[in-house]
């Protein structure tokens, strides 16, 4: 794992092998990281063109300091210090060179200078702002001139652009050194993550055309609770209620929905029922569930180095976490080969499975389970793929992300057998579109259907009490 003392020594390296710098001009044009959003209304867009040509006497004059920065910076001084003290060091080596310089700036524009420069050395660059901002759950940039931020479910493009496509990739293999890992030709897509938990994904040349991709997907610093997206109105709180008892009662649940839905953010909530006295052990490709119970083993799988070995893939994680004496197993997503091993462990005496995957309902789940079967090269005939699948999974939670961007637990179903060879289910709460509000806003209404779910005896069992009338097909508003 790269130390910031390497971090820096390798930047200092390549920014003296780069192009040479163009002369600044004393332009500070960009605009500050609090009004980052983007409004492309009217002539916004082309007043956004001729801010970004303004722009690069900025960058100019940011690269041209952060080259003679990193000339004085002594490397081996700043292992004995502090973050702040190395901060506190760093503005003041700052404030020297903009006086040598001779940099014509007011108070506004120095300070911000100052602290982008901060940032270059110490944090991520240009998108520092973005992560500091909690409302933010998406950052995208493609290539270093167009950064996309993701706020309420809805997407904005934003002022804040990178100085060239070389200055991207630093930031890139920053992050990616951090977690031990390397991005270049030779490999040209890697995913990370980010010290709070964010989910990083970078491709980079010769397989992304424009220029560097990045993609953070970010995570609340405090996790969200089953208040916070009840009062999301994500789901009911009779819904609330019966999956809460179906995590305590020990039931394999399968959270269904496409891509930024919440699957991660509805698996981390649930995760949340399971007792404290119960020994955990979490499955994911990058690491990302923020489980608060104590006894918690955190597994992660590994990609092949350079010369194609080393990999740990999933379902070799699965067998191995069936030798850890666990209670319960929280798998991230379904994605390939494991899908067998953990079906049969869900049928075999380990229960309590919480696992999600991609789908866009809830039949299309159960298919893309049996589909990922064959892949794994399973060769059992159909129906014997689906028995297996009925006997194991319990319940499918389904949760979309509608055009207002608002994430709603569209259905939950019990899985009730087999009928032929086709997969029984019954549905036990919905949520029904009724039409779209002047703002945009999508209409609709949870329900119950009216069906009692097979498994409340074994809730009642397990000396839980449900809510009076729960299951009757009231419309709540």
């Amino acid at each position: 794992m790269a130390t910031l003392k390497d971090q820096i020594a390798r930047w200092n390296l390549s920014t003296r092998r780069g192009a040479a710098t163009p002369e600044p001009v004393c332009d500070i044009a960009g605009a500050t990281a609090q009004s980052y959003v983007v409004d492309l209304s009217g002539s916004a867009a082309s007043k956004k063109k001729n801010n970004a040509s303004k722009g690069v006497d900025f960058y100019a004059t940011k690269t041209r300091l952060h080259q003679k920065l990193l000339a004085r910076i002594d490397l081996n001084s700043i292992e004995s210090m502090t973050p702040e003290q190395l901060r506190n060091e760093l503005g003041q080596e700052l404030a020297t060179l903009i006086d040598e310089e001779a940099i014509p700036l007011n108070v506004q524009e120095r300070n911000r200078l100052v602290a982008d420069l901060k940032n270059e050395i110490m944090g991520l660059g240009p998108i520092e702002p973005l992560l500091a901002d909690p409302d933010i759950s998406e950052i995208m940039v493609n290539g270093y001139q167009n950064v996309y931020i993701e706020k309420k479910g809805c997407i904005y493009l934003t002022d804040i652009r990178f100085n060239d496509d070389e200055h991207l990739l630093k930031i890139i293999d920053k992050i990616v050194s951090r977690v031990g890992r390397r991005i270049d030709e030779s490999s040209p897509m890697a995913d990370a993550r980010l010290p709070d938990g964010s989910r990083v994904n970078a491709i980079i040349h010769p397989l992304a055309l424009d220029g560097p991709v990045l993609t953070i997907r970010r995570f609340a610093v405090v996790p969200l609770q089953m208040p916070d997206i009840i009062q999301n109105n994500t789901l009911t709180t009779q819904m609330a209620e019966l999956l809460s008892a179906l995590v305590k009662v020990k039931c394999n649940i399968l959270i269904s929905g496409g891509t930024g839905t919440g699957k991660t953010t509805l698996l981390n909530i649930l995760s949340g029922f399971i007792p404290h006295s119960e020994r955990i052990v979490t499955l994911e490709d990058t690491a990302e569930l923020q489980l608060q119970q104590d006894h918690v083993v955190r597994l992660e799988t590994r990609p092949p180095n350079i010369e194609g070995k080393g990999e740990v893939a999933m379902r070799a994680l699965v067998k191995n976490a069936l030798r850890m004496r666990p209670d319960r197993i929280v798998i991230g997503e379904v994605r390939s080969s494991e899908v067998i091993d953990m079906l049969q462990a869900m049928n075999t005496g380990h229960e309590g499975l919480l696992t999600t995957i991609h789908a866009n309902s809830s039949r299309d789940a159960l298919s893309r389970l049996e589909n990922l079967m064959g892949m794994a090269g399973i060769t059992m005939p159909g129906k014997a793929m689906r028995q297996l699948i009925a006997s194991s999974l319990h319940f499918i939670v389904q949760i979309a992300r509608l055009e207002d961007g608002k994430r709603k637990v569209t259905s939950i179903q019990e899985i009730s057998g087999m009928e032929g060879d086709v997969i029984t289910t019954q549905e036990i709460f919905c949520y029904k579109r009724t039409g779209i509000n002047p703002d945009g806003s999508v209409q609709g209404v949870f329900s119950a259907t009216g069906v009692c779910p097979k498994v409340s005896e074994k809730i009642h069992t397990y000396g839980i009490t449900l809510s009076d009338g729960m299951f009757e097909p009231v419309v709540n508003d």
